[in-house]
């Protein structure tokens, strides 16, 4: 079965070209997915008689690897989990509110979500990886076309185990979907997490060996992004601790060091650039998931669910949300990164209501047909959200549609992490470093943001340079857990000594909603967030163990049996 390029006009087609052939690839798996994350069928492979005839429907499957299997993960599960339990993002709305208190159990459907998608993501990779090597070399595709998108599905399947590791810890480590089924093996144990960083490891390195230095499609990963990701697992590893971490840190800035000196990507001068949906697909994104306009599911729905109002987007839930208070109180009030993260008062957009001639951030704009209820009403903490805010079609070439399907990408690497992954591991145990070469990669970020220069680094100086540069990137939590691999006490009071709780009430006999002074801080109607050591694991979803016995909390994890290289 031959796939077509559908002829659908984007803003850049150089830069979303990857994005005509994933919606092609599309038309092959949308309705194969499945319920359970095991519970997988033939029918869920890309493996058809007629496919894989050349290197074009080969790419067209990998392009399928993406968008649409991850977007459970990304639609709400993903900024949950890596915003508001990391004390970023402030929302407390029911299921979604569980996340900023950690109440939710593992019943908590958008756990669930979660959990499922990063499993779909790892069948769709598994598919690639085991089913279509044979059929393509049997229809003539080179062996290098061939490593090379096995080298793209295995750079995905390790991204998805180093989330689930980092979020659930100990999971079961999934290497062929087909043989499963075929040998009706679908009770897997939990691995543990030594295990499973193996398996990433072993899958980066893969994708690192056979991926090109730069591929003619932007979009697809190239070998900087495996290595960039190599940077990122060392470091995480090194932090654990254990006999090998002077070893790790070591690979953790050679990793990095060579993708920043030899990849010849570099950051954007304007930090307000990376979010525009003009700019996916950029000399600083390593990798990004990639979503288009074209329905519910294959879009990013972030510009839905955090847009303030109707003034700037057609559909808009995010109202209630916005940094939290512990988050803005640690801005530098020189940091150009703060009006590109959060909109507070007086912040100006031009890319947004641009019929109108831009948008003006106000507490409270008056309804002028009724003053009883006003266009847009002020939340708790005086904020909303901007990043990934892109607004309109008219704001974007069309490429926003009405079912939350914006076409901005989502960054899970990009360069500037690179660079704090160098600073992080020169550190090493050490308690602070001047290491000229990581204090150089260190202030790039800085100087970009418009901040001085520092002449040494600590930990907690590279922690919060993360925290604000990747702030509402879904990030946080894992630079958390890698603090909390480092020292756990000191981790844990770090999270329960955040003033994620206080919010602002309104002064009563205050006359004018438009001035900060209107406002006082309030520490004391919200309970503090109090955060334990069994938090820092999710649990696995409730109908999984249901499923699956081996899934319990009780049951321990084994190690994994390795075949091969």
């Amino acid at each position: 079965m031959k796939i077509e390029m559908m002829n659908t006009k984007f803003v850049n087609p150089m830069k979303n070209s990857i994005k005509l052939i994933l919606f092609s690839a599309l038309l092959l798996i949308m309705g194969a997915c499945t319920e359970d994350f095991l519970n997988l069928t033939p029918q869920d492979r890309l493996t058809f008689d007629d496919y894989y005839n050349n290197v074009e429907e080969v790419r067209a499957g990998t392009a399928s690897l993406y968008g649409y299997p991850w977007f459970g993960f990304n639609d709400k599960f993903f900024w949950l989990a890596g915003d508001c339990m990391s004390g970023n993002l402030y929302y407390t709305y029911d299921q979604e509110g569980q996340y900023y208190y950690f109440t939710f159990t593992a019943g908590n459907s958008h756990l669930s979500d979660g959990w499922k998608s990063l499993f779909r993501v790892i069948s769709y990779a598994n598919s690639i990886i085991n089913d279509m090597p044979g059929q393509a070399a049997a229809n003539g595709v080179a062996q290098t076309d061939i490593d090379a998108a096995v080298g793209e599905a295995r750079f995905i399947r390790g991204i998805a185990y180093y989330i689930l590791a980092e979020f659930w810890g100990e999971v079961p480590i999934v290497e062929n979907n087909t043989e499963l089924i075929s040998n009706n093996d679908l009770i897997l144990p939990k691995n543990t997490c030594t295990s499973i960083y193996e398996f990433i490891r072993r899958d980066l390195l893969y994708a690192s060996e056979n991926l090109p230095a730069i591929d003619p499609e932007p979009g697809r990963v190239s070998q900087w992004a495996a290595k960039g990701m190599l940077a990122k697992l060392y470091l995480t590893m090194a932090q654990n601790g254990g006999s090998d971490a002077t070893d790790n840190f070591e690979q953790a800035k050679q990793f990095a060091a060579d993708v920043i000196t030899n990849s010849g990507l570099s950051l954007l001068e304007d930090y307000r650039d990376l979010f525009l949906l003009a700019n996916d697909n950029n000399e600083e994104s390593l990798f990004a998931l990639q979503w288009m306009k074209g329905g519910y599911s294959l879009g990013n729905s972030r510009n839905a669910n955090w847009a303030r109002s109707s003034i700037i987007a057609d559909q808009q839930w995010g109202g209630g949300k916005g940094c939290t208070y512990d988050f803005t109180s640690i801005i530098d009030t020189a940091d150009l990164r703060s009006p590109q993260i959060f909109m507070t008062l007086g912040d100006y957009y031009p890319e947004l209501n641009t019929a109108d001639g831009g948008y003006t951030y106000n507490f409270e704009t008056e309804n002028p047909e009724n003053a009883d209820n006003p266009l847009e009403s002020p939340n708790e903490v005086l904020n909303h959200l901007k990043k990934y805010v892109v607004g309109r079609a008219e704001d974007n070439n069309g490429e926003v549609g009405i079912d939350q399907d914006a076409a901005n990408n989502v960054y899970i690497l990009r360069l500037a992490d690179v660079y704090l992954v160098y600073a992080e591991a020169a550190l090493g145990t050490g308690e602070t470093s001047t290491d000229a070469t990581a204090l150089q990669y260190f202030n790039a970020v800085r100087a970009r943001a418009g901040l001085e220069a520092k002449t040494e680094v600590s930990f907690m100086d590279v922690l919060n340079e993360r925290r604000v540069e990747f702030c509402l990137e879904s990030m946080f939590w894992f630079d958390i857990k890698r603090y909390y691999y480092r020292d756990a006490d000191a981790a844990l009071a770090y999270l329960n000594t955040q003033k994620r709780h206080w919010i602002y009430t309104r002064i009563s006999g205050s006359e004018d909603p438009n001035l900060f002074t209107s406002y006082e801080l309030d520490s004391l109607r919200n309970d503090p967030v109090v955060v334990t050591l069994d938090d820092m694991y999710l649990p696995i979803p409730t109908e999984e163990v249901q499923t699956n016995y081996l899934l319990d909390p009780d049951e321990p994890a084994v190690e994994y049996e390795f075949s091969g290289e």
